[in-house]
Order: structure tokens, then C-alpha cells, then sequence
């Protein structure tokens, strides 16, 4: 996106500030749970975390539907090469999240790991056990999670790795939710171990998927998995500053709604996909609000994080510490009571569309 020209009568917007407008619209357009919890955050956390999913959401366009995707991982790589040296191109993405990586010494490992993620995707690659595919986890959501907990300012490796986990039960809720479009399209990532202990073989059911008791019982093992992993998190979320916490546990909450619905579903994600309606995310929004007062459970680092996401908790407490250079993008400042309002029309709204889509 361009500047404004001389001649144009719209008053110039800083950079920062107009990369950030680009970035909104790409999270708008993007995940709605992503973009209604994202207006719980207070005003210093929302404008690097929208930088941060922009540039997550181009990355994983660009490898999954480019003709080559090895050649979009390296043009990305090239990309975080010159962010990282202070150099960013044009991109409106690449100018916000330059300044996001440097203020909040985000390390280059992290964003390493999620272009990697996404490169499996393109790669046909199987997950056989449920490590593989909470190391597939660990990178497409675990990173996100881990650089969340690095804009709200919080490097403990117990709460770190709680974040991480956090992305990975909601990766693991995706999949479970996902299973019959993600077969569709000649992807399976439901652990291959589990699927032959059912009785399934998993290549013969990729060609041809149908959802049947087994495949249920594959479902449910994984939300059951994902349930531990939510419930983990919780000690996660009390460390977070007061102010951050209703976000992510509205988030939390929203995407473990997601299989709670599939379970009343009857754990069938082959034939139809679960979906949390606009009303009943207005009230565990609600219901969020309580974490502000969440005091820290202890016990936190007692917990040894997963194996497949401590290599994201030893990048961070390797790096350096947040440099806070230049300013930080500017967004509209308001009272936890003003975000409240602002995320209960958002929601209401999507309640509305519910009610005519079932009409």
C-alpha cells in the first residue's frame, strides 16, 4: 500500500500508523475468533499482535497456494533476512513486523519455525504419532503463542511454554474440526498410529473419507488430548499482566467451545463442520472477563513443557532482551469498558448473521 499523494486531501498518515490499517484489514478479513478476541487487548498489545498475525496470514498464503512453494519459503526467508537487519521492503506487513521483532526482541527462530510449518503443509508430510503432529502444532501455532506472550511482555519459561501449548490445542481443535475438508484436499493429520489402532487405513480412507465410529473415536481421543492442553494453559494465563488476560482466555474459551460443538455434533468433522455461533461466542466472551482477577495458581514451574515445543521456550531465553526502538504503531486508545462494548457489537453482529443464515 502507497503513501497518500501531495495532491491528495487526506492528511498524511505516519508509516507506522498505515502499515498498522493494512495489517487490521488482513486480520478482519482473516480468523473472526482471532480478530474479536484481539479487541479485549489493551492498545499497546493489540497493534504488535495485529502486525504480527498480517505477516503470519501473507507467510502462510504465499507457500500454500504459490505456484512453487519452496520458492515462496526462500522469498520469505529472504524477507525476514532484511526485516531482522533493519531493512524492510515495501510490504506494509514487513515494516510493521519489523518493528514488532526489534521492540520486543522477538527471535528470528520463532518465524524460522513457522514458515517451516507451512511448508509441511505443501509437502505431503505424515504425521504417524501424536508427536508428529503436535511438532506440526508447535510450530504453526505454538510460535504464535510464544510470540503473543512476548508482545504482552512476559519471557518466564513457564508462561512461555504455557503459550505455546496454548497454540497447540487450538491446533489440535482445528484439526479435529477439519478433518473431512483437510482429506479433501489430499491432507491427513490425524496420527496415523491412532487411525491403524481403529482399524483404519489411513491411505485407502484419505481417498475415499467418511466419517464412521472409528474415525469418532480418533476425534475424540484428540479433543481429549486438546482438553489437557486448555486446561494447562490456565496456569499460563495468570501470569499474563491483568489487562492481557480476558483476550486469551476469551480466546482459549471460543476455541474449546469448538469441540465441545463437534462433540454434540457427534465428533462428525467429515460430513460438516462445527461451528460456534455468534451468540454463544458473546457469552463466553463474557465469561472471560473474569480472568483479570485469576490469581496465579502456582505450581507453573512444576509443569515441564511439551517435548515438542521446548526448542520455542529455549529460543527465547537465549536471545536478547526487547530493545523498545522507535515507536510503536498507534491504534485507538480505550477502557477495558469501552473493549468490552466494542467486542459484544462485534459479537451481536455476528449473532445477527447467524439468525438469517439459518432462515
Amino acid at each position: 500500500m502507497s503513501a497518500p499523494s501531495r495532491e491528495s486531501a487526506e492528511p498524511a498518515v505516519p508509516a507506522a500508523d498505515f502499515d498498522l490499517r493494512a495489517c487490521r484489514a488482513l486480520m478482519r478479513g482473516g480468523s473472526k475468533t482471532f480478530f474479536a478476541a484481539s479487541l479485549l487487548l489493551p492498545a499497546r498489545v493489540r497493534a504488535p499482535a495485529t502486525a504480527l498475525y498480517a505477516f503470519c496470514r501473507l507467510a502462510d498464503d504465499a507457500i500454500d497456494h504459490g505456484a512453487d512453494p519452496a520458492a515462496e519459503m526462500r522469498a520469505l526467508q529472504a524477507r525476514l533476512d532484511a526485516i531482522y537487519e533493519g531493512r524492510p521492503g515495501p510490504e506494509d506487513a514487513d515494516r510493521a513486523l519489523a518493528q514488532v521483532v526489534h521492540a520486543f526482541a522477538v527471535p528470528r527462530a520463532l518465524l524460522d519455525a513457522l514458515l517451516e510449518g507451512f511448508l509441511w503443509d505443501t509437502q505431503g508430510r505424515r504425521y504417524h504419532t501424536l508427536s508428529d503432529v503436535m511438532a506440526y502444532g508447535a510450530r504453526v501455532a505454538g510460535t504464535v503463542g510464544a510470540m503473543m506472550a512476548l508482545v504482552m511482555e512476559t519471557r518466564s519459561p513457564a508462561a512461555l511454554a504455557r503459550a505455546c501449548e496454548l497454540g497447540v490445542a487450538m491446533q489440535l481443535t482445528n484439526i479435529a474440526r477439519d478433518v473431512g475438508e483437510d482429506a479433501r484436499n489430499g491432507r491427513l493429520y490425524l496420527p496415523r498410529e491412532w487411525l491403524a489402532q481403529a482399524g483404519v487405513d489411513a491411505d485407502a480412507w484419505l481417498r475415499e473419507p467418511r466419517f464412521t465410529p472409528a474415525i469418532a473415536g480418533v476425534i475424540r481421543r484428540l479433543l481429549d488430548e486438546a482438553d489437557q492442553l486448555y486446561r494447562r494453559s490456565t496456569y499460563g494465563i495468570a501470569e499474563l499482566p491483568r489487562d492481557c488476560r480476558p483476550a486469551i482466555n476469551a480466546a482459549r474459551k471460543v476455541y474449546a467451545e469448538i469441540g465441545h460443538q463437534l462433540s454434540r455434533d457427534g465428533l462428525d468433522s467429515v460430513s460438516r463442520r462445527a461451528v460456534v455461533s455468534g451468540r454463544r461466542k458473546l457469552v463466553l466472551i463474557a465469561a472471560s472477563t473474569g480472568a483479570m482477577l485469576l490469581p496465579a495458581p502456582g505450581g507453573a514451574d512444576g509443569l515441564a513443557p511439551l517435548p515438542e515445543i521446548a526448542f520455542l521456550v529455549d529460543a527465547v531465553q537465549v536471545g536478547g532482551l526487547p530493545a523498545r526502538l522507535g515507536r510503536e504503531p498507534a491504534v485507538p486508545r480505550r477502557s477495558f469498558d469501552e473493549r468490552m462494548i466494542w467486542a459484544a457489537d462485534l459479537f451481536a453482529r455476528l449473532a445477527e448473521q447467524d439468525q438469517r443464515g439459518a432462515r
